[in-house]
């Protein structure tokens, strides 16, 4: 393609000048690039971030060794993890792995600034740096803990070791003071991020000049979603109660009839024959199989073991009744102040009274038995001469109950005596029952009429 005269005239003539600008321009300084602050700061910050990822968990390893172990060995692992991160960023590199990912790398100010790739650091400008970054600080930790042991602050004041302390307060306030300006000089300029690097010459630039920066605010959405979900959760949890909403949700799964949801021809033959009941079926509860005299909150209470609380209570009921019918010698709960439940059960005064108070706190409308899993509402003063449980009495062909003579009598006496033996060990916790089976079978409470004195619900004072 030819073109026109004038123009290749006109590009002839520029030639010269051309070349002249080429010379000028390479006889000029280098300018140097600027480095934001905030890239700078962010970098140190991750590298203690990832200085906090990797100790964590080889100090959970240390403790789960020996308990102790992880504050003996911190000082010394954080030492090991600095100069290996050192070694394979700065020392190879002349970066940080905070600093690369922010696209930044150190750069001597006493170094012929080059147009090419940067040049490796001096050895000896690194192995000053490292000694001032990592081994200088442990070596400051590893003192103050000799001489806080070892009493050194109240030694006397003319003493060598309260010297040497005071001595080491006035350089470390001194050093924080030098940082400080610093640091407000790094606000300014931008150049040193720190005291060791100002002393040492050391500046993070820019490692490559053409870098794209595509900004992505997916992250900071995320975060402030997960934030405003955060707040809302924390707002809303302590309206819950959550107690309540288990114990419902429980309720709903146990009365729910899943032959009616899942079809037949799904469900073994087994479960279909342990799923029909007959009609005279009694519920059971966790503490039905527990004596009579016994009483079953009182056994509940003492069957929670504070290490094992995530264990179910049919885990718990089941390892109670093992142990109650594999040993003779069975712990026994007895019943202080008997009070009866409207299911016919009877408890300690304390105990259903709490249990029926803390059901009206979280808005129930009841309690269910632990022997029988019926709806209680209320409950009576039980006396002595009262039968125990919900078992009738037999009656006559007349239709009215048969009392043998002195029955209720002795029985009265025996519960007596049961409740203060019992009484006279309360002091000393719970301890074996002193009746016999042969004794307790002697007690025929089933011939003795019922009396209800008193009637305690939910809603009524315990005070008394």
């Amino acid at each position: 393609m030819a073109y026109p005269a004038f123009w290749q005239q006109t590009w002839d003539n520029a030639q010269l000048q051309l070349r002249s600008l080429q010379a000028s321009l390479g006889a000029l300084p280098v300018l140097p690039s600027h480095t934001q602050r905030v890239g700078q700061v962010d970098a140190e910050l991750l590298d203690h971030e990832l200085l906090q990822i990797l100790k964590e968990p080889l100090l959970k390893a240390f403790s789960l060794i020996k308990s102790g172990w992880e504050l003996a060995a911190e000082p010394e692992l954080s030492l090991i993890l600095q100069l290996l991160l050192y070694k394979y960023s700065i020392w190879d590199t002349g970066a940080t792995y905070g600093a690369k990912l922010q696209n930044l790398r150190y750069k001597c100010r006493r170094q012929v600034p080059r147009r090419t790739k940067l040049a490796r650091l001096p050895a000896r400008t690194l192995w000053l740096h490292g000694f001032v970054t990592v081994v200088l600080p442990y070596i400051d930790k590893r003192f103050r803990s000799y001489a806080l042991s070892n009493a050194w602050p109240d030694a006397p004041s003319f003493d060598k070791r309260r010297k040497i302390w005071e001595l080491a307060l006035k350089m470390e306030s001194t050093h924080a003071t030098l940082g400080l300006l610093s640091f407000i000089a790094f606000l300014w300029n931008g150049r040193y991020r720190t005291i060791t690097d100002r002393i040492l010459g050391l500046q993070l630039s820019p490692s490559s000049s053409h870098l794209n920066r595509n900004v992505s605010y997916e992250f900071m959405n995320r975060q402030m979603v997960w934030h405003a979900f955060t707040e809302f959760l924390l707002f809303l949890l302590p309206i819950i109660n959550t107690r309540t909403l288990r114990r419902r949700i429980s309720r709903f799964l146990s009365g729910l009839d899943w032959r009616v949801i899942v079809p037949s021809s799904l469900i073994p033959d087994r479960l279909a024959a342990k799923g029909d009941r007959p009609q005279s079926y009694v519920r059971q509860g966790p503490y039905y199989r527990l004596p009579e005299t016994d009483c079953a909150i009182c056994a509940e209470d003492a069957s929670i073991d504070l290490s094992s609380l995530a264990e179910s209570n049919s885990s718990r009921s089941s390892t109670y009744m093992q142990t109650l019918s594999g040993s003779q010698h069975a712990i026994s709960y007895p019943i202080h102040t008997p009070y009866r439940a409207s299911c016919g059960h009877v408890y300690c005064y304390i105990c259903i009274g709490d249990r029926l108070l803390r059901a009206a706190d979280e808005g129930e409308k009841y309690w269910e038995c632990l022997r029988c899993e019926e709806q209680v509402y209320q409950a009576t003063r039980w006396e002595p001469s009262e039968r125990l449980g919900r078992r009738p009495a037999r009656q006559n062909d007349d239709g009215n109950s048969v009392e043998s003579r002195g029955v209720g009598v002795a029985a009265g006496r025996r519960w007596d005596s049961l409740v203060s033996s019992s009484a006279s060990r309360l002091g000393h916790g719970y301890g074996t029952s002193e009746l016999d089976d042969s004794e307790l079978s002697a007690m025929d409470l089933d011939s003795v009429s019922s009396i209800g004195l008193r009637t305690f619900s939910g809603s009524e004072d315990l005070s008394e």
